[in-house]
């Protein structure tokens, strides 16, 4: 009854956390856009952060109820998720071309932020300092979005498509009230799926690390799932890229850095030494795949069906190495 009792929990937090979300971004975008901000900035902003908004307060409140295993868990996983499962599901229905400014802008600073991630959790440990570096850059990463798409007055097809999310006509008062909805029911909703991780992974006998990695990483990267299929759909490619790419950004420098701002964490060996290393290794095939010497970039459905098999063979090694530690 308690395992049936926590994955209830966990499933009405998903899908609170997700509609919540969805709320909060329309909301705060058109009650930005009636106030005078340009649909491009509010698009780059808002709609921007709207895709690892469940991962960011879902860690947040892991972090505020001292859980950080589970924060960081649901951040690393999420992020394979998005490459393994998200692209490589989108990619095998549709093959996703990449535009070539998409690997010659975005996978770079996908890397640096990488790294300095690794180098933060080298000492397996996240201090306040190390969130308010994360932190920091990524200020300094929104910042250089909106000045690249103000420089291209709007032409940068990831700018565009994200100032097209951007809702239009919604008054004043809808507004105010959707993003009161979101904000309100966001950490309420993240609280029960919390809960109901923790309590899940006690009636388990596995480590908070292994829920978050697996089950809560795949519930909050659904926004991201969702986003990809429907750009796909429309053959926006290098907007279905660009959320993934974006959205890993994100939760390496937001989910991680409110996390350890609110709360300092230490950090389990195993998500060094194994998931980090995942993410690193999955990012890196996803550029050996979809690399073209010449025009652009291509991920084929060959490339995908690699893609996801990577996903599905990591995650029965997380469930395999846990089941044995048991």
């Amino acid at each position: 009854m308690t395992i049936t009792i926590a994955l209830l929990q966990m499933l009405a937090g998903f899908v609170l956390l997700i509609w919540a979300a969805d709320r909060l971004v329309a909301g705060a975008s058109a009650l930005a856009r009636n106030f005078g901000v340009s649909t491009l900035v509010v698009g780059l902003t808002i709609v921007g952060f709207g895709t690892s908004a469940p991962e960011m307060i879902v860690s947040a409140m892991a972090s505020l109820q001292g859980n950080p295993s589970l924060a960081i868990g649901n951040a690393l996983g999420s992020n394979i998720a998005n490459i393994g499962l998200i692209l490589g599901l989108t990619a095998i229905i549709y093959p996703l071309r990449v535009e070539s400014a998409t690997l010659k802008r975005e996978v770079p600073i996908l890397a640096l932020i990488m790294l300095l991630t690794l180098v933060l959790m080298w000492d397996l440990q996240f201090s306040r300092p190390d969130g308010l570096i994360l932190l920091i850059g990524l200020l300094a990463l929104i910042g250089a979005m909106v000045v690249l798409g103000i420089k291209s007055g709007g032409k940068d097809p990831m700018s565009a498509a994200l100032a097209e999310e951007v809702p239009s006509g919604m008054p004043m008062r809808t507004a105010v009230m959707w993003t009161l909805v979101g904000l309100i029911l966001l950490p309420l909703s993240a609280q029960v799926l919390v809960k109901g991780a923790v309590t899940l992974a006690l009636i388990m006998g596995v480590s908070e690390a292994v829920v978050g990695l697996t089950v809560v990483a795949l519930g909050t990267s659904l926004p991201e799932l969702a986003a990809a299929a429907a750009s796909a759909y429309k053959r926006e490619d290098d907007l279905a890229i660009g959320n993934i790419l974006g959205s890993n950004m994100f939760n390496l420098l937001g989910v991680l850095g409110i996390a350890a701002v609110i709360h300092p964490m230490v950090i389990e060996p195993v998500l060094l030494n194994r998931d980090m290393l995942v993410m690193f290794a999955i990012s890196i095939l996803l550029l050996f795949l979809s690399w073209r010497r010449e025009g652009q970039g291509l991920i084929t459905r060959p490339a995908a069906i690699v893609l996801f098999a990577s996903y599905l063979g990591y995650q029965t090694l997380v469930i395999w190495e846990a089941v044995l530690s048991r």
